[in-house]
């Protein structure tokens, strides 16, 4: 599934957000998405799910479902959500209820059986590392780093061709951090989804996503291939100079 952006803007007061002429990301690509803070990462994410509206331009999402061509923008319509998966924070959510709750909820709504809800758990339970499932615990109360864990096996449950996350390393430990890079690139290699993640961990960034797309007060200014690595260096650079 392809995403174009074309001509989007969004300001807050004085401040530039996002302000990307023209920019396509494409079907299957596992994109990383890199700047300092307030580069404009979230609130692109925001504007690619219509969690806020832009000022100007728009986002569509194009490709095959189900055998059938679609291009729509993302703002006239949700049928999008059918094959998309994300987790931006927190607020994505349902905090009163325990993670097991959680994700039959999301299955019952999808109309996943709890046979196939099983099955699917099953893939995720190293990453979980015992501490998530089978517990009594409400999700408000887990650990920063569990919550993380709940929000991303949510977004993957539902084998989404569009998979967006805000930041999928903070909080977690080392080996959660390797297992969920294993995660995604097997995922990308299984189905071809196109992956969109940002992230502050340039080595992560770089070990996982063949192109890494750079942020500044909103504009794209780098659009880096990154088949081998070689974009480390580039990023440590411009980073450094930047500090």
């Amino acid at each position: 599934m392809n995403i174009i952006i074309n001509n989007l803007k969004k300001t807050f007061g004085e401040k530039v957000a996002v302000d990307i002429e023209r920019y396509e990301i494409h079907s299957g690509d596992i994109l990383g998405l890199v700047g300092n803070n307030g580069a404009g990462k979230s609130t692109l994410f925001r504007l690619i799910l219509d969690l806020i509206k832009a000022d100007t331009g728009n986002v569509h999402m194009a490709g095959v479902v189900q055998g059938n061509p679609i291009d729509i923008n993302v703002t006239e319509t949700e049928d999008w959500k059918d094959w998309t998966g994300a987790f931006i924070d927190e607020s994505f959510l349902i905090d009163y209820l325990t993670p097991d709750e959680y994700f039959h909820f999301i299955a019952r709504i999808s109309n996943m059986s709890d046979e196939v809800l099983d099955s699917e758990m099953k893939k995720y339970e190293h990453f979980m590392a015992g501490e998530v499932t089978g517990q009594t615990k409400l999700i408000r109360n887990l650990s920063a780093g569990n919550k993380q864990k709940v929000g991303i096996v949510a977004a993957l449950l539902l084998h989404p061709q569009i998979l967006i996350l805000d930041e999928p390393f903070n909080f977690l430990d080392p080996s959660s951090q390797n297992i969920i890079k294993h995660l995604l690139t097997s995922y990308n290699q299984e189905t071809g989804a196109t992956i969109l993640i940002s992230s502050h961990n340039l080595t992560h960034t770089v070990d996982i996503c063949p192109r890494i797309a750079l942020l500044e007060n909103g504009h794209i200014i780098r659009d880096i291939e990154n088949t081998n690595g070689e974009a480390q260096a580039e990023l440590e650079n411009y980073f450094e100079v930047e500090a």
